[in-house]
């Protein structure tokens, strides 16, 4: 009996849970949900036949090891800062391992052993990373057999809120991990755009952003995403005059997420400021005193350094996220980012019948005998609820297809990869167009 293992039972763990419990039931295998708070794996397993909830103090190098030592291939869902144990145990005990995560250093300088043990560990299989890679490459794979040459590529994407339960001056709620949410652009950005380089700072990333319009839905505005460069040569583009990966947000969004970032609010290191501060007016008047050494009221910092916004707009949102109000900061709170994260957590939630939403668009410009030809392939998801989000269902679905192909031996790569190569991106992608995860495109 072939054993599958989770590690991970949160709000991305939904419907990969979900389709796996079906996987394991009809191929007699097991399927392993570990995760600190149990009742919340027992919770997403049911009494589905062949599973089992375990609670896990991840940090505990036994207890994780005997886990990863029982299953045949791992699923981390686990933050950046846990999952590095995960990694090294899968390399040390011998054991494939996907992941929705971004490849980085630390997962990379053990690439040499991942591949000379015959493992398979692939990273950035969920949406974004993950779906992008496989629908991007499709195109690209099919456009150079036709003998063409993509000259420009801009990959967008984001988590939204569907329109129907928009109803907060943010036009956002929380369908993935809020920490990333708070945090989302602080490594700033670096591209590529009509042949120059471009690099944008932390301070930078939400300015002046651009607008876009996907389908029949209301105006997108999109910002830079990581460093897009280093998947250039990923994706065999190093000679594309533009290149671009981008997140949509509404344009409000990032507009006040712009004045959140130039106050400092989502700063990891300043305890010594907040542990002065006993409520949110006070900690946000010690930011804004920061500014000029003396008293702003935001208003008064919206005219002397916001110029391009509608200053109520930005009012508003701070009004309702309760930042300039009087209630005690949390006890737990260590820097401005963990005080920032208690009221988007509680004023941005989810509600139980809302739904959230993914849109992504890839615009490709290619040249074919002599003439410029373009591309747009967007896709648009929207939840059934809070609970079996978009998101839940796009990071998750091409997890558990890829570990269903792996199990059956359909999928034979080993070393370290993203799912760039037909033999992962053809049978993953035609599953999830079964599963109602299909592109429309645009050609001209």
């Amino acid at each position: 009996m072939k054993t599958i293992l989770v590690f991970g039972a949160g709000k991305s763990a939904t419907v990969l849970i979900d389709y796996l419990k079906t996987t394991v039931s009809e191929k007699n295998w097991k399927l392993i949900v570990a995760d600190a708070n149990a009742e919340q794996a027992k919770t997403k397993l049911g009494d589905a036949p062949n599973t089992e909830a375990i609670e896990v103090n991840v940090t505990d190098a036994d207890e994780r090891r005997m886990l990863i030592e029982s299953s045949d291939l791992v699923i981390s869902l686990l933050p950046p800062f846990l999952h590095i144990h995960v990694v090294k145990d899968c390399v040390a005990v011998g054991r494939n391992l996907l992941n929705a995560s971004y490849v980085d250093d630390a997962i990379r300088n053990l690439e040499a052993e991942i591949r000379s043990k015959e493992l398979l560990f692939l990273c950035e299989m969920g949406l974004d990373p993950g779906i992008d890679h496989m629908s991007a490459m499709q195109l690209f794979d099919e456009i150079r057999e036709r003998g063409g040459n993509i000259t420009s590529f801009k990959s967008h994407c984001g988590g939204l809120v569907a329109p129907e339960s928009d109803d907060n001056p943010w036009h956002y709620k929380i369908s993935w991990n809020p920490r990333n949410i708070v945090m989302a652009g602080h490594a700033g950005a670096a591209y590529k755009e009509n042949g120059q380089l471009v690099q944008r700072t932390y301070n930078e990333v939400f300015e002046n952003c651009q607008e876009i319009v996907v389908d029949e839905l209301p105006a997108f505005a999109w910002y830079p995403n990581r460093d897009s460069i280093s998947y250039m040569p990923l994706y065999g583009l190093e000679n594309t005059s533009t290149f671009i990966r981008t997140t949509l947000r509404y344009a409000d969004f990032c507009k006040g997420w712009d004045v959140i970032v130039d106050l400092d609010l989502t700063n990891e290191q300043d305890q010594a400021l907040i542990s002065k501060s006993k409520t949110y007016r006070e900690w946000l008047s010690a930011k804004l005193q920061q500014i000029e050494g003396r008293e702003l009221s935001l208003r008064m910092y919206l005219e002397l350094y916001v110029k391009e916004a509608d200053h109520d707009i930005i009012l508003e949102q701070f009004t309702f996220l309760e930042l300039y109000g009087n209630d005690t900061l949390p006890a737990n709170a260590k820097c401005s980012a963990d005080i920032l994260q208690s009221k988007v957590e509680q004023k941005l939630a989810l509600q139980p019948s809302d739904k959230d939403m993914i849109v992504m668009l890839h615009e490709i410009a290619y040249e074919l005998n002599g003439e410029t030809k373009t591309i747009n392939s967007s896709l648009v998801v929207k939840g059934e609820d809070s609970l079996r989000t978009a998101m839940a269902k796009t990071v998750g679905l091409p997890l558990g297809i890829a570990a269903k192909l792996i199990l059956e031996e359909k999928i034979k790569l080993k070393g370290l990869h993203i799912p760039t190569c037909k033999e992962i991106y053809i049978p993953v992608l035609e599953e999830l167009k079964q599963q109602g995860i299909v592109f429309k495109e645009k050609r001209n």
